[in-house]
């Protein structure tokens, strides 16, 4: 029998309910996501999206490319390929573990995708601009992005004056903040914190948060003017995002 003692497993407050980190950001006429984690059939469910145009990842960890062969429900609907866009270190990932998606022979129910490379270059999907930012994880390359005024940055420990420079000016940060204590490849709640006050950026959100933080209702109350934690099935509005 297994069981948890840690106040967010035990909570009753349904924003200590946490999945794998993943957003989707909609505009008037595209809906896309960043990333497919282990939970994504279930979150696409939970959150009724009907339509996807896109998948865009920020790196191949597991938690973050998992849930890709539940895409096929999105080419059932939309009666085409998925688009996916990879930088080549996780275009690698995908074709090797989805290997059969790739392959020249394919069969009836496997899941249509296409591989959209990017780098840090800006690109358009529909009608919603992107501007890839280079992060860092520990030793790995992670892509974030800003989406018109709203930037999210996931599993980043570190981040380059050039690529802290095309976050700002963002209304919106989504940032990762793991935990309180010292990590080798997330940033620190302090650390995220430090971030965001040096871009001046109005409002922040913090994701890819551990149990080992604390519980919604504590650390929100811990946190700086403008600042929140992130919690699943949060929505956010821009005007002109």
């Amino acid at each position: 029998m297994i069981g948890c003692t840690c106040a967010v497993c035990l909570s009753t407050d349904p924003r200590d309910n946490r999945l794998r980190s993943s957003i989707r950001v909609s505009s008037p006429t595209t809906t896309l996501v960043i990333d497919t984690t282990p939970d994504f059939r279930y979150q696409m469910l939970r959150s009724r999206t009907l339509q996807l145009d896109a998948v865009l990842y920020t790196h191949p960890h597991k938690d973050h490319i998992a849930g890709l062969d539940d895409i096929r429900a999105y080419n059932f609907f939309n009666k085409k390929a998925m688009p996916l866009y990879a930088n080549s270190l996780t275009e690698e990932a995908l074709r090797r573990d989805y290997y059969y998606a790739f392959a020249d022979l394919t069969y009836p129910g496997i899941p249509e995708i296409r591989i959209e490379p990017i780098d840090n270059k800006p690109f358009l999907v529909g009608d919603i601009p992107i501007q890839p930012i280079e992060v860092w994880h520990h030793r790995m390359p992670v892509l974030g992005f800003r989406l018109g005024d709203i930037t999210y940055i996931t599993d980043a420990n570190r981040i380059e004056p050039e690529e802290m420079e095309k976050i700002r000016g963002s209304r919106i940060l989504i940032l990762n903040a793991l935990r309180k204590e010292k990590h080798l490849s997330h940033f620190t709640l302090a650390e995220a914190i430090q971030v965001a006050e040096s871009l001046q950026i109005p409002e922040v959100y913090f994701t890819h948060i551990s149990h080992q933080l604390g519980t919604h209702a504590t650390v929100s109350a811990e946190l700086p003017p403008s600042f929140h934690l992130g919690y699943d099935g949060l929505e956010l509005t821009l005007g002109n995002c």
